[in-house]
């Protein structure tokens, strides 16, 4: 795997048994997990019960230009010695084995199965797979593969010789279901942070929830997956392409329902964005197709904000190292929160703020202009009154918000499908000309709010792009002065800042 992309590796055993020097040597620009393949293999092979060749063993892993990383081609090395022993008798051209090898002969788990299956699914001609037994709930994704699955080298042995008989692996129709747990039901008064989360769900808008401790916005973001609809086919195999390259489906086949991620604020540069040695998918990544929690925002690191900016705005990220460059996508729905202030209380009516003037504007500072302007709604939420808190009726729930932003992103779907898009959120310029069109008094009220609130032409695009949104959530054909003004309202800041 070179990020989302699988190559395939040829791994050729030669076995010179007049050597005096009895050794195996691997070839063909092995890193040190590869290196360390040798004594994996043959301590396998001798605790499975079978003979390991006398003489000198050469290994070569081609192509040869191509960095080869990690455990999976410890079961090919394993097979073509036992190949090259005659342990096994039959031809085995048309097989392709993944599979790391504990020291009892075991095969073991390995990650990016299902980029390598998809890639094989899409040739004329698809070799059987074998793989670890532990990978079956991934392969049962794919159709039109024949796969089959081993726990030892023993039973592989066994099957390839014809001694043991193995079934394909049955192909499994995915489900997509929520299992929403925290309701938004649950959350007392906040109606216009609720109604805020909602706009953002139906277009996939960022969203910056901002006030005093306790008030509600971790709450309220941990909710709103429960109301972004349910994952297309296509978007969970997009996902779960990326979780399965992390190594992080644990046992599951497909992931069915929307990430949520919420990395601590002290993560760093290559946790968020993905990098390392090997060029991991970050946060970013992981949070395609749903949604991303950045709580606390001011205490990330600068740089961590301002890696943000390039994938905020593209939907994927490009991961630049000496050897390799790889491209992860990064379509996410960003929520942030944070204080007003270090203390927290700054703007509370019953609370005292004990921070200096300086304190409160630098620690709004450190979140950069340009991060604001790719925030499409913000949101200042209250502390909740007494009387809020103890009123025990219900609001809405989630099923029924869901509903509405399902028909908002229906529309959105078949109006900017034409476009290759997928939300009003990740229109441009040009694409919100044609399609946005106000009347004089939306004209005017959007020219004084410019006026006022020193707009830039990327906040006017994020008011134009809201609106549309709230207009899809009504069902209005057009863009109404009211659907203006609401967007309006979710731009404002505190202009001393």
């Amino acid at each position: 795997m070179i990020g989302l992309n699988a190559y395939r590796i040829v791994v050729e055993v030669d076995v010179d048994k007049k050597a005096v020097i009895h050794d195996v040597d691997i070839v063909g620009l092995g890193d040190t997990v590869v290196k360390e393949s040798k004594k994996r293999v043959k301590s396998a092979l001798k605790n499975s019960g079978f003979p390991f060749p006398r003489g000198r063993i050469t290994i070569n892993l081609a192509p040869s230009d191509i960095k080869k990383e990690g455990s999976y081609l410890d079961l090919p090395m394993a097979v073509g010695i036992l190949k090259a022993s005659e342990v096994i008798q039959r031809d085995i051209s048309n097989y392709l084995f993944f599979g790391e090898l504990g020291l009892d002969g075991s095969v073991r788990k390995i990650r990016g199965v299902l980029p390598a299956l998809l890639r094989l699914s899409e040739e004329s001609e698809k070799p059987a797979v074998i793989l670890p037994a532990s990978n079956e709930a991934e392969a049962s994704i794919i159709q039109n593969i024949e796969a089959y699955t081993v726990r030892s080298l023993s039973e592989l042995v066994a099957f390839l010789n014809g001694s043991a008989q193995k079934y394909p692996i049955v192909h499994k129709e995915p489900e997509f279901k929520h299992s929403i747990v925290e309701d938004f039901s649950d959350i007392r008064g906040q109606e216009f942070a609720k109604r805020a989360a909602e706009v953002a769900a139906a277009g996939a808008h960022n969203l910056l929830l901002k006030g005093s401790p306790g008030c509600g916005k971790t709450m309220l973001a941990r909710r709103i997956p429960g109301i972004l609809p349910k994952m297309s086919l296509e978007e969970a195999i997009e996902t779960t392409k990326i979780y399965s390259v992390a190594s992080l489906l644990d046992g599951k086949g497909l992931v069915a329902e929307r990430p949520f991620r919420s990395p601590h604020h002290t993560a760093s540069t290559t946790a968020i964005i993905g990098g390392g040695t090997d060029a991991r998918p970050g946060e970013i990544s992981l949070a395609h197709n749903g949604v991303l929690f950045l709580d606390e925002l001011p205490e990330f690191r600068r740089d961590v904000l301002e890696a943000l900016r390039q994938p905020l705005e593209d939907g994927q990220v490009t991961i630049s190292r000496a050897r390799l460059t790889v491209t992860y996508p990064a379509r996410f729905m960003l929520v942030a929160a944070q204080n007003p202030c270090p203390c927290g209380w700054y703007g509370d009516k019953s609370h005292e703020c004990t921070c200096s003037w300086n304190d409160i504007k630098r620690y709004n500072r450190k979140i950069s202009g340009p991060i604001e302007d790719r925030i499409d709604i913000f949101v200042d939420m209250p502390r909740l009154e007494f009387s809020e808190y103890s009123d025990r009726r219900k609001g809405e729930s989630s099923t029924t918000i869901r509903g509405r932003v399902e028909k908002a992103r229906q529309k959105q779907y078949f109006r900017l499908k034409p476009l290759g898009k997928y939300f009003n959120s990740q229109l441009n310029h040009r694409e919100i000309e044609e399609l946005v069109v106000l009347d004089s008094t939306g004209v005017k009220l959007l020219e004084s709010a410019v006026e006022k609130l020193k707009l830039t032409g990327r906040s006017v695009d994020r008011i134009l792009k809201v609106s549309l949104t709230i207009a899809d959530l009504e069902g209005s054909e057009r863009i109404l002065p009211r659907h203006i003004a609401e967007a309006i309202q979710y731009r404002k800041r505190d202009v001393n800042f």
